[in-house]
């Protein structure tokens, strides 16, 4: 099974960048810089820490279903603050697990401080599948003598 550090250097180069803001940025803001990197997270962070993760989805329930503006709003008002991370050489069925587990959608990868990437769901369940469509033909080998 891959690690996170292999599974990061799979994203294709416009993906591998780690996209963050500010805490005290205001939410009109980060729904721009996702809208223009076409992202649906952002790593909230400061002082060099992730300290939360704000997404589309926190924007669609905290603001858009309370009726609240985005253009007076600060990211630390709707973002995730209870932040799981994960290091490098996790690998992807433990990052599956602890999602899965904590009903997380992205999970920034973190080493020594440094965040490194954000993964998304969907870049382990995509992991997942190539990694037992691998399996089954290595099993039809086998079975076929190969």
């Amino acid at each position: 099974m891959k690690t996170v550090a292999q599974l990061l250097k799979l994203k294709p180069e416009a993906h591998r960048q780690v996209h963050s803001i500010a805490p005290n940025a205001l939410v009109i803001d980060a729904l721009r810089l996702m809208a223009e990197k076409n992202i649906g997270a952002l790593a909230v962070v400061e002082n060099g820490a992730v300290i939360g993760v704000v997404s589309e989805r926190d924007y669609a329930r905290k603001m858009v279903l309370l009726g609240r503006s985005s253009v007076g709003t600060p990211v630390s008002a709707i973002m995730s603050s209870k932040v799981i991370t994960v290091d490098s050489a996790q690998n992807v069925e433990t990052c599956m697990n602890l999602m899965t587990d904590h009903h997380l959608r992205h999970l920034p990868v973190v080493d020594n401080g440094e965040l490194l990437g954000l993964l998304s769901i969907g870049d382990l369940v995509k992991e997942a599948i190539a990694e037992q469509a691998s399996l089954i033909q290595q099993l039809e080998q086998y079975i076929r003598g190969e």
